[in-house]
């Protein structure tokens, strides 16, 4: 039996955008192309996709999935080395549990004027126990170096000149950003509305100290945030939906700020 590439994309999650991009990186070919053109799948394509997106729930990169997969490895294998890393990975989303319970204690603890709060907020590694951004910022690295190698440099020497405690600033500063949108988005204001934009415009002025990307660049990196397993999930992790709703801000912005 074999199913439509709309059908592989409502059944899996991934986007057809998703699955075109995988074939013609030679990741996911289908299983044959109908004279309408649109693509088919069959089970063993499905397999494969399940092998993907295991990989990809573990941090693996897109060369380094399609290494593994072309190495003709034995399946069984591959697949319990596949469960090996979930159980740790389990492990560490208990750690990122503790961490967020932790944080809504004390927060909750300060919301109800408790002024003895220097055990916990005084120690600020604790916010980010269990958290391991490095799992996917290579890849994001590698794919801005390859199509714009020119705002990598920039973003490479920008990121060299910052101390330990510039990278803790912004970071607070970012993840005190991605609340501010997280309360408009539940308050119900569109990806237009001026406050919104307000943010995205301190979001890409953000962005801008590490390189300057134009429309189209800003677009394909609203479009990573919602289709980059990862991110999407960072984004998750502060409010169910901020992926796709910073996503339409930004362009909303790069229409009408970067044409």
């Amino acid at each position: 039996m074999n199913w439509s590439i709309a059908e592989v994309a409502r059944m899996s999650n991934v986007t057809s955008r998703t699955l075109r991009h995988y074939d013609e990186i030679g990741l996911l070919p289908p299983a044959g192309i109908g004279s309408n053109g649109h693509r088919y799948y069959a089970e063993a394509d499905l397999l494969r996709l399940q092998q993907i997106l295991l990989m990809r729930e573990l941090g693996l990169g897109l060369r380094e999935i399609r290494e593994v997969l072309d190495s003709q490895r034995d399946q069984v294998a591959v697949l319990r080395e596949h469960h090996r890393r979930l159980l740790g990975e389990r492990s560490r989303l208990e750690t990122l549990a503790r961490t967020v319970a932790r944080t809504i204690a004390d927060l909750e603890k300060k919301d109800e004027g408790n002024e003895d709060m220097t055990v916990q907020i005084n120690r600020p590694e604790n916010l980010f126990e269990g958290f391991e951004p490095s799992r996917y910022e290579a890849e994001v690295e590698a794919e801005v170096r390859e199509r714009w190698p020119a705002a990598w440099e920039q973003s490479r020497r920008a990121a060299e000149g910052m101390s330990a405690q510039d990278t803790e600033a912004w970071q607070r500063e970012v993840t005190a950003q991605l609340i501010r949108m997280a309360e408009l988005m539940v308050a119900g204001a569109p990806a237009d509305d001026p406050a919104v934009q307000a943010e995205v415009a301190h979001h890409y002025q953000g962005v801008c100290r590490f390189w300057t990307p134009n429309k189209a660049a800003y677009e394909g990196l609203a479009q990573r945030y919602v289709d980059d397993p990862q991110m999407r999930g960072n984004f998750e992790k502060i409010a169910e939906g901020l992926a796709e709703y910073l996503s339409a801000a930004m362009r909303v912005y790069a229409g009408a700020e970067l044409s």
